[in-house]
């Protein structure tokens, strides 16, 4: 789960990790008291942050999000010295649309703002926790590129990225920050200060379950204290059993409405770009299923695992999900019948299929116990339902219904 830079912030301070000290508002009725209580700690000069799940705020555009033509804004992040010209920023980022080169033109309507204290600083940089997959090991990645995407650094100059992965059966060692530290060239006090931050951060990182936290830029400021400027963190949400605070940070605003739709169902699905819908049991065989989909000549439309169980109330809401989406010209439904029966599961297609109007091609394979059962059953139901035995065979019969 992706949460805001605000509530990122408010998380590190738990674990005491130094932070860019702020106040979030939803509406300008808030913002004197969001300046008083940053005058109160000794700020005179802020920065106004618009807040949404997507990179490249400060380099972003905002519009008027009922006429597209009409530039309100460069820029979702702004750095003033003046109360009154950050009410003038907070005014014209607030409920208006940014778009960045992670929103996509469609951009993201501003809900929040976040009114930061404004810190001069020395130097940024990066940093960045997460799981190395396939290492089996968490990661700390360092860079002396702060407030330039990682991707870029990455693609351009890796060597500038400073990697060291932590054994997980003796944790992370303070030989592991001081090499980090002397990789960017550190030294002094700032050496110190970094080493402790770095230390402090690991620390949250694992005892909040996160599977990614990022700092960019990490800044060194004038007095050589280490501060996250900004933060991003993605919480893992198998761990919410151990955070009952965590859901109330989810914003649905920031989300895909058809994902937001599918939890309420408790379908695991993700929207993409592609023209089949796929109805699938299981995340191995979903990704298989979509690897035969581009096979066929098509692209999948979403991942849409549907669970063990594949009721026919879970089919009927996966099929409303699935058509939901404009894009998809076809479906396949790509079912082992291991936990569930086969003919359990076409029973369930065949009731949905009566109940909604599914207008466009329907490919059914279903594999495992009671599969010729299932199949007979598809075939006498009088619906216009093509049941398919075996991968080639239901990405044959994908390819046929996309040519026609």
């Amino acid at each position: 789960m992706k949460i805001h830079e605000y509530q990122a912030k408010d998380i590190l301070k738990r674990y005491g990790v130094p932070v860019q000290d702020g106040v979030s508002i939803k509406s300008m009725t808030e913002f004197d008291n969001a300046i008083s209580q940053l005058k109160s700690r000794g700020t005179n000069q802020f920065v106004v942050k618009s807040q949404i799940h997507a990179g490249g705020r400060g380099k972003g555009k905002v519009y008027n999000p009922n006429n597209r033509d009409v530039l309100i804004l460069d820029g979702g992040v702004k750095f003033v010295t003046d109360v009154e010209k950050a009410r003038e920023y907070a005014n014209k980022i607030l409920r208006n649309l940014l778009v960045t080169h992670q929103t996509g033109p469609d951009g993201k309507i501003v809900q929040t703002l976040f009114i930061t204290e404004g810190l001069d600083y020395l130097k940024e940089f990066y940093v960045g926790i997460l799981l190395d997959r396939s290492a089996g090991k968490n990661v700390i990645m360092a860079s002396t590129e702060g407030g330039v995407e990682i991707e870029k650094v990455a693609a351009e100059t890796p060597e500038k990225i400073i990697k060291e992965w932590v054994d997980p059966k003796v944790g992370f060692q303070m030989f592991q920050a001081r090499r980090l530290a002397f990789g960017l060239g550190l030294s002094g006090e700032v050496f110190k200060n970094f080493v402790g931050f770095i230390k402090i951060l690991y620390k949250a990182y694992e005892e909040s379950d996160a599977s990614l936290i990022e700092i960019n830029p990490l800044a060194i400021l004038n007095d050589n204290r280490v501060v996250a400027l900004d933060a991003k963190i993605t919480l893992d949400d198998n761990a919410m059993f151990r955070h009952k605070e965590y859901p109330a940070l989810r914003d649905t605003n920031e989300e895909d409405p058809l994902e937001v739709e599918a939890s309420k169902h408790s379908l695991n699905y993700v929207k993409l770009d592609g023209n089949v819908g796929c109805m699938v049991n299981g995340a191995g065989l979903a990704m298989a299923t979509m690897d035969i989909i581009k096979l066929a000549g098509g692209e999948p439309a979403n991942f849409l695992d549907v669970g063990g169980g594949a009721s026919a109330e879970t089919v009927e809401n996966g099929f409303k999900i699935i058509l939901s989406d404009p894009n998809v010209k076809a479906i396949l439904v790509n079912i082992f019948g291991g936990i569930v029966r086969c003919d359990r599961v076409a029973g369930g297609i065949i009731e949905a299929a009566k109940n909604i109007n599914i207008h466009v091609p329907l490919v059914v394979r279903l594999e495992g116990t009671n599969a010729d059962i299932a199949q007979k059953m598809l075939d006498e139901s009088g619906l216009n339902i093509i049941s398919a035995k075996g991968f080639k065979d239901a990405a044959e019969k994908i390819t046929k219904v996309l040519s026609n």
